[in-house]
């Protein structure tokens, strides 16, 4: 079913179809969790709706503490992945082009966004297009306003973006061959302008989600209940640490005088009869249960989302080998893998459009050399450089390794090409240079 037979079918041809399917109960649903999610992440929590209580006949503002850990454990993630640029391998000539590409349109960043959008909201497209500079570029559209239109193939047909600015909204109709531009200025949906889409449609980036394919799920729902219960237990705690701290004046025995306790014990003086006794009667708080409850649920925090105890200070560590810094984060490596695997589906598809860009420009990137084309992302693992450097040597001496592979595992060097000119005694020429792997 193409866009055209979609319209028809679902919208009887009507021309401005895209403010329906935007207005759609399945849309609206999805942009209202996203909008959620951006609250929850700017720390309106649901310990802010803690109602007051009464105590000793006064109405008391409970502690209402918010603990954004989310925010920590996402940039986590992203940094563990991508804090190192992503390597392209593939045709020498193919990534000269490519990597000139991804320096020029600064694609690490993009990339970067790209995760952090997928790990909070679960989606995001990027669309790619040729700025007035002759640049190839890329425009991200975040989840609550791209809409992408699926047809029964489960094959993208068209994509929606939609925004209001000063009380207008704009809607961009993407299609393979075009992007129409259309606002509701007036009172009325017009079409403002129309222009080709040398790039074809948004690619689209989504995670797994058990009940659907065609939207993915924020990480943040596997264990923003549990950070909610961290703050409800640590507020009510405070809450009852200072409700504590004012003892109970006690009497026994019988007082000699007939005046009640002042309420305001300390400093005042009272007659008591022989044998009575007075006392402050303090409560006990049981930090024990406070202290296990908690740690309970940070640690089932750090295992739902794979975040490793150590980067969260939780654990003390000296004098690691290689392979201990990898057990500690394996957990972290699995989750990594799954969000590489995210990542690949959407940069095959990023430069492949690339590729059809380039054309436009007069450079001509064949199919042949796009099937070599892989991706090779380094992980942010903490390493103990001298143990791998010891094993390189070992290595080099016995001839099992190249001198260039030795620089690019160093991590001491930064510039695979620039390092090697410098062994050799010549000058680096950034121009010529005839290195096969890039950054995407």
């Amino acid at each position: 079913m193409n866009l055209e037979q979609y319209i028809n079918a679902k919208y009887k041809g009507k021309s401005t179809w895209f403010v329906d399917e935007a207005t759609s109960y399945e849309n609206q649903s999805r942009i209202l969790n996203v909008s959620q999610i951006k609250d929850y992440l700017n720390g309106e929590h649901d310990i802010l709706k803690r109602p007051n209580y009464k105590y000793n006949g006064e109405t008391v503002e409970p502690r209402r503490i918010v603990i954004q850990l989310a925010k920590t454990i996402l940039n986590f993630k992203a940094q563990y992945l991508l804090k190192n640029p992503v390597n392209l391998i593939g045709d020498e000539s193919m990534v000269k082009e490519f990597n000139k590409v991804n320096k020029l349109g600064r694609f690490d960043d993009v990339n970067v966004q790209i995760l952090l959008q997928l790990l909070k909201f679960g989606e995001v497209s990027e669309y790619l297009y040729i700025d007035g500079n002759g640049r190839i570029k890329s425009k991200l559209i975040s989840a609550d306003n791209g809409i992408p239109v699926y047809n029964n193939y489960n094959e993208m047909i068209a994509f929606i973006e939609h925004y209001t600015f000063d009380g207008i909204t704009y809607y961009n109709l993407y299609t393979d061959v075009s992007v129409q531009e259309w606002s509701n200025e007036g009172g009325k949906i017009t079409k403002v302008g129309e222009s080709p889409s040398l790039g074809g449609l948004p690619i689209h980036y989504k995670t797994l989600h058990e009940l659907s394919d065609r939207i993915g799920k924020s990480e943040l729902d596997d264990y923003q209940n549990i950070l909610d219960n961290m703050e409800d237990v640590l507020s009510k705690y405070i809450d009852s640490m200072y409700k504590f701290i004012n003892p109970i004046p006690v009497v026994t025995g019988q007082q000699l005088t007939n005046a009640s306790i002042p309420s305001e014990i300390v400093g005042a003086g009272l007659t008591l009869d022989d044998g009575s006794d007075f006392k402050l009667v303090n409560g006990s708080l049981d930090s024990k249960s406070f202290d296990l409850v908690y740690k309970t649920l940070t640690q089932t925090l750090l295992d739902v989302s794979s975040t490793p105890a150590v980067s969260m200070n939780k654990t003390d560590i000296s004098n690691l080998s290689e392979v201990s810094i990898k057990l500690l984060f394996s957990l972290a490596d699995t989750q990594a893998g799954v969000n590489e695997t995210y990542l690949r589906e959407g940069f095959y598809q990023r430069w492949e459009k690339v590729q059809c860009l380039l054309k436009y420009k007069g450079i001509a990137v064949s199919d042949d050399e796009m099937v070599s084309l892989e991706f090779n992302f380094q992980y942010n693992t903490p390493s103990n450089h001298k143990e791998i450097l010891d094993n390189m040597k070992t290595q080099f001496d016995m001839n099992a390794i190249s001198l260039e592979t030795i620089i690019e595992q160093s991590p001491y060097v930064n510039d695979k090409m620039r390092e090697m000119s410098r062994l050799k005694g010549v000058e680096y020429d950034v121009h010529n240079s005839n290195d096969t792997v890039g950054t995407v």
